[in-house]
């Protein structure tokens, strides 16, 4: 019978190994190490020496009788401790040459250390287990070798043709089937790839669970869940890691997992290296954006997913910023980045990017004592020293839980919308000052209030254009004026008697009373929606 490949190319492992049939007939038996017995043999050793790591380089079953083992507990701990330190596969003891029970002090020096350990019942020839066991080894390498460059040959079409770092991200959790996640040296997620998988299990708490897995020299599994980790450098150096969530954990990491993982964190050095990458803003942007659509899946994906990219949300209010512009050169571009400076160096903590063309978005997190209207205030500023006054902030209705962040934002960017040139000039602005003139603006496309306008105005208009007439003006310089005629007068520029002539000519084309408040009130909307018509027209 063959012996049984190894799937997809991997070394055996030490369950794989006892398994095969030329072991098997030694019946088996654990005694030591059970968990780790998916560690991967990299080569079958026989030896009846003490001093084995003088030829050992690690990843090595070592097979033995036990013929020179002393009967010494010390010498059996220091032969068990030479093992582990040089990283040997597990140990295999045969049993009848030299003992017919394993020595208690082996078992217990082994499972101090956790050595796989186990006997074998019957004799075997190792001679045939040698055979066996690096005839899998050697397709496995040779397989792994040909997946190697399969994989080498993915990333660096990916680098070639500039792929983004999401991209990049989501091909190592394809290809290994695992979560994997991007975060910077402040062990913050800048991007993951969960394939399906809800974010609050993944990401959670990530920070401290992140600080507890260190960078290990080379990709072994690192902190308490078995992470594994690849650098990812920039021009200064260290940047951040790549992490690959296993799902378990496992005593050596999957060699095929390892090879992918450190093309991906060279590829994705190479795209810092190219040029400017505003990865930040573009992790802060995906999150704001996600939270406006409510694309996650519950608050709590919500929350760990924000929280994982530094934002707190417990204990805090959250504040939700629309910065519209018309700006779309190098201007608007990098407005994000500076306000993101600005906010951090006064210790506030906020997520900021782009969210739409003409749209930047600031989710702000701020204390509960704290006041919002300096902060926004200071956004504000900024704002105008970069983009000049057209640009406008808004700022939505403060809440204490991110579930109800993109209520928020909707009122934010309903205000934004709504504030014209003719708005009162503030820093920033909130629901409350939208007014009626906004309040119109905004519902100018609505065909019902164009017919509203039309029916009330339109034999006003049509006789200031057979007649070149100033009728309409002098209807709004009064209805500006709040019915002060001498007011609306001065305003029109005309003198009291010429503008009362024309206010008698309204009301008889017109048949109204501009004396009556309501009435007044139903010409003052259609003059509101007729100029915001208008305004929305370039060059009206």
């Amino acid at each position: 019978m063959p012996p049984r490949r190894p799937a997809n190319g991997h070394f055996p492992t030490i369950t794989e190994v006892l398994r095969l049939p030329v072991l098997a007939e030694g019946m088996p038996r654990v005694l030591a190490g059970e968990s780790q017995l998916d560690r991967s043999v990299r080569w079958v050793h026989v030896t009846e020496l003490l001093n084995p790591a003088d030829f050992l380089e690690g990843g090595e079953l070592v097979l033995t009788t036990g013929m020179p083992y002393p009967e010494d507990a010390s010498e059996l701990r220091d032969y068990v401790d030479q093992l582990a330190d040089v990283g040997a596969a597990g140990l295999i003891v045969e049993l009848g040459y030299r003992y017919r029970k394993v020595p208690g002090e082996l078992v217990a020096a082994c499972r101090a250390r956790q050595v796989p350990l186990v006997e074998l019942a019957r004799g075997v020839r190792f001679i045939d287990v040698t055979q066996t066991v690096h005839a899998l080894i050697l397709d496995a390498q040779g397989a792994l070798l040909r997946r190697g460059r399969d994989i080498q040959d993915v990333f660096t079409a990916l680098t070639l043709r500039g792929a983004d770092p999401e991209e990049l991200v989501h091909t190592t959790a394809e290809l290994t089937g695992a979560p994997v996640v991007l975060e910077d040296l402040n062990h913050r997620v800048l991007m993951c790839e969960l394939l399906g998988r809800p974010y609050e299990p993944v990401v959670s708490a990530w920070s401290r669970r992140s600080r507890a897995a260190p960078t290990p020299e080379r990709i072994t599994p690192s902190g308490p869940e078995g992470w594994l980790i690849a650098p990812v450098q920039d021009h200064q150096g260290l940047w951040g890691r790549l992490v690959l969530l296993e799902g378990r954990l496992k005593a050596e990491p999957d060699p095929e997992h390892v090879l992918v993982l450190e093309r991906a964190a060279v590829a994705l050095t190479m795209a810092r290296l190219a040029g400017p990458a505003w990865w930040e803003r573009r992790a802060h942007r995906s999150v704001l954006r996600d939270l406006y659509e409510r694309r996650f899946r519950s608050p709590a994906d919500a929350r760990a997913r924000a929280e994982a990219l530094g934002l707190p949300t417990l204990g805090h209010r959250l504040f939700a910023l629309v910065i519209r512009h018309t700006h779309t050169g190098s201007e608007g571009e990098h407005l994000d980045e500076r306000i993101a400076k600005a906010l951090a160096q006064t210790g506030v903590r906020a997520l900021v990017g782009e969210t739409a063309p003409g749209r930047i978005g600031v989710l702000l997190a701020l204390a509960q004592a704290s006041a919002w209207q300096p902060v926004a205030e200071r956004i504000g500023r900024l704002t105008r020293e970069e983009l000049g006054p057209e640009a406008v902030v808004a700022v939505g209705p403060g809440v204490t839980d991110l579930a109800g962040i993109a209520r928020s934002w909707q009122e934010a960017e309903q205000t934004a919308e709504a504030i014209t040139p003719a708005s009162p000039e503030r820093w920033f602005y909130v629901p409350a000052d939208v007014r009626l003139p906004e309040l119109l603006g905004v519902l100018r496309e609505d065909t019902r209030l164009q017919r509203y306008a039309e029916r009330q105005l339109t034999r006003l208009i049509e006789h200031d254009d057979r007649n070149n007439g100033d009728l309409l003006p002098a209807l709004r310089a009064y209805l500006a004026a709040a019915g002060n005629k001498s007011v609306a007068a001065k305003r029109a520029g005309m003198s009291r008697q010429a503008y009362y002539q024309r206010l008698h000519t309204i009301e008889r084309l017109l048949g109204c009373d501009l004396e009556s408040g309501l009435q007044c009130t139903s010409l003052h909307v259609a003059v509101l929606v007729l100029d915001a018509g208008e305004a929305a027209v370039p060059g009206a």
